[in-house]
């Protein structure tokens, strides 16, 4: 899927950036794996904690307090960070819960996802369900690339 990505990226002239938490840069490294990706991708954010996500991307502390880390409005402001914080087109984040276990309000395997080429952004939460950490993070990244494919094809973030 990758590679699929990587042609629609060079036609639309997109360049990506990602700020990930719960798939901690496994999505940068899915579009980096496919020889040519320096052309489409500029860099990728590994925000782990919240102080990391308010420092590197300015997230703010006001929304992580009102609506948690794993939520849609940060996942949102992530992603706007990133296009803040580089030279992308398009953006995409990722913040959840893969597990083990859940959190006292979130269940394990909820991932929320923001998209944005700074005009528009589009977020959501998919609830990949308790199927193990690992299977969490594989299927939050290959969702986080048919977004950007998605987005790509419907003409956002072109350059």
């Amino acid at each position: 899927m990758s590679l699929e990505l990587l042609e629609a990226a060079r036609r639309h002239g997109a360049i990506i950036a990602t700020a990930e938490s719960c798939t901690g840069g496994m999505i940068s490294a899915a579009i980096t794996d496919t020889a040519g990706s320096s052309e489409i991708f500029d860099r990728g954010f590994v925000t782990y904690t919240n102080s990391s996500k308010v420092e590197i991307l300015g997230v703010s502390e006001k929304v992580l307090l009102a609506h948690g880390a794993v939520s849609e409005e940060v996942a949102a402001e992530m992603a706007l960070g990133a296009l803040r914080h580089s030279g992308a087109t398009l953006a995409v984040s990722t913040t959840g819960i893969a597990g083990p276990g859940a959190s006292d309000f979130k269940p394990e395997g909820r991932v929320c996802f923001g998209i944005s080429d700074g005009e528009t952004i589009f977020t959501e939460t998919v609830e990949f369900g308790a199927i193990g950490r690992d299977n969490v993070r594989k299927a939050a990244v290959d969702h986080a690339i048919r977004l950007l494919l998605r987005s790509i094809e419907n003409g956002v973030g072109d350059h």
